[in-house]
């Protein structure tokens, strides 16, 4: 057995990446297949998770387009529809901000085929990214689309917008190396994104695993103590039975075994307004241990990144 020390890793690099390197190397850590990636592993993998209908994984990716359409009837009846995992805003009468991710804009063109901006914005990104739109009731560009304009903002330009703004369009990965007692907790917040390292598929007596299981060391008990070894030889005992099922059965029969104490990989993805209501939620001095473990410095090493939305000032949203 492992004995390793929570940690997380703000994913800000990969806002510098291709849509479809983003979302592969985000959905791997499901299978921890992260090995397989190479040069060219991006979009056929991206295309099996759209044609399986993997949708969590697509929300890996996320868009800020520009919309602007001079039919003010358009943008009314797009607002009508209420499409789902949108951020929207009105720029002008005649232009809206829209952040969403791949399976957001997927689901909107499926769902309402026949809507203009909709339809509009399925066609520039199809142009774009084609992989992820095939079998999707696309229609060609036709008269009532023929004025939407539809622009890609880099993340340069949503960081550049008022703060109510920035904080609803700017989207941040952060991958965290917790026990699985955290991300029971973590997945409990709403509206966020995430992947997790699956006990169910992953086969932790395989050689990539070092034949062996990794555990999170426990806050609660100092590592010379009593309690500490009480755990320790709890752990120990947990990675030979599970070892020991493997013998006939699957890893996801295996897996009933662990404990909360298990390593496991997330990823949570969510705007700053959502990560500014996490962490005033986790950080609290009633949170659980172990959250506030990752979390104090998070807090921490955001407010340092992006001080105007994680100060202690109230922040206004329209």
């Amino acid at each position: 057995m492992r004995i390793i020390k929570p940690s997380f890793t703000i994913l800000e690099e990969l806002d510098q990446q291709s849509l479809p390197v983003r979302i592969e190397y985000c959905g791997r850590i499901c299978y921890k297949s992260e090995h397989r990636i190479n040069d060219g592993s991006a979009i056929p993998f991206v295309k099996k998770m759209a044609e399986n209908g993997h949708n969590s994984v697509l929300e890996m990716g996320v868009v800020t387009l520009i919309i602007t359409c001079p039919h003010h009837d358009h943008i009314k009846d797009f607002f009508f529809l209420q499409p789902k995992f949108l951020q929207i805003d009105r720029l002008s009468d005649s232009a809206l901000l829209i952040t969403g991710s791949i399976r957001a804009f997927r689901e909107m063109v499926l769902f309402h085929t026949d809507d203009a901006i909709s339809q509009a914005i399925a066609n520039f990104l199809n142009q774009k990214h084609p992989y992820f739109f095939e079998g999707l009731p696309l229609q060609a560009p036709h008269s009532a689309t023929s004025g939407i304009l539809v622009e890609k903002m880099d993340v340069q330009k949503v960081e550049q917008l008022s703060t109510p703004m920035f904080a609803k369009h700017r989207y941040l990965a952060v991958k965290f190396i917790v026990n699985r007692a955290v991300t029971h907790e973590l997945v409990r917040h709403r509206p966020c994104s995430f992947l997790q390292e699956s006990q169910r598929y992953c086969r932790y007596s395989a050689d990539r695993f070092g034949n062996e299981i990794t555990f999170i060391r426990p806050v609660f008990f100092e590592e010379n103590s009593e309690e500490f070894s009480v755990w320790k030889q709890s752990m120990e005992t947990m990675e030979k039975q599970y070892f020991h099922l493997l013998e006939t059965s699957s890893p996801q029969a295996a897996r009933t075994v662990l404990p909360n104490s298990c390593k496991t990989e997330i990823i949570v993805y969510a705007n700053l307004l959502e990560w500014r209501h996490i962490l005033e939620l986790r950080t609290a001095t009633a949170a659980e241990p172990s959250m506030r473990e990752v979390m104090m410095p998070l807090a921490k090493e955001l407010k340092s990144r992006y001080p105007r939305i994680f100060s202690s000032a109230p922040l206004t949203i329209s």
